[in-house]
C-alpha cells in the first residue's frame, strides 16, 4: 500500500501519462483547487470520498476510484455545487471538464497514480 504524500507524481490510462499534483494532508484536500483558474493535469484527493465546488471558479470532471485505482463514477461538476459521497471511494481525481474524456477515462478503467518520492512535499 502507498503512503501518499502532498507533492507531485504522474497518472497513467493507456497511452495518456498526465501530471498529477497529489494532495493527501487535510490542509492540501481542503485547498484543492479553490482559488485557481484552472489546472494543468490532475489532482488527486486521497483519501477521500466526496467532493464539492463551493467557490470554485471553473467546471471539473470528479473521478472516484477504489483502492485499486478503478473508476467506480465519473462526474462533470459546475461551480457552486455539493456532490454525491461514494462510500467505495478511497482517491478522487480532479482534472478540468472535458480533460477526462480526452483522456479516454470511464467508469471501470483502471489508472495507474504513482508519486515519486523526491517531489513529495513540492507543493
Amino acid at each position: 500500500m502507498v503512503k501518499w504524500r502532498d507533492g507531485r507524481g504522474q497518472l497513467r490510462s493507456g497511452p495518456v501519462e498526465v501530471e498529477l499534483e497529489v494532495a493527501a494532508s487535510y490542509r492540501a484536500r481542503t485547498r484543492g483547487l479553490l482559488g485557481r483558474d484552472g489546472i494543468a493535469g490532475a489532482l488527486l484527493l486521497t483519501p477521500a470520498g466526496s467532493v464539492h465546488t463551493f467557490r470554485m471558479r471553473f467546471a471539473i470532471d470528479v473521478a472516484f476510484l477504489d483502492r485499486r485505482h478503478r473508476v467506480i463514477a465519473l462526474t462533470t461538476m459546475v461551480p457552486n455545487r455539493l456532490g454525491l459521497p461514494r462510500f467505495r471511494s478511497r482517491h478522487v481525481l480532479e482534472a478540468e471538464a472535458g480533460a477526462m474524456a480526452a483522456w479516454g477515462l470511464r467508469v471501470g478503467s483502471v489508472v495507474e497514480l504513482q508519486q515519486d518520492p523526491a517531489q513529495a512535499d513540492t507543493l
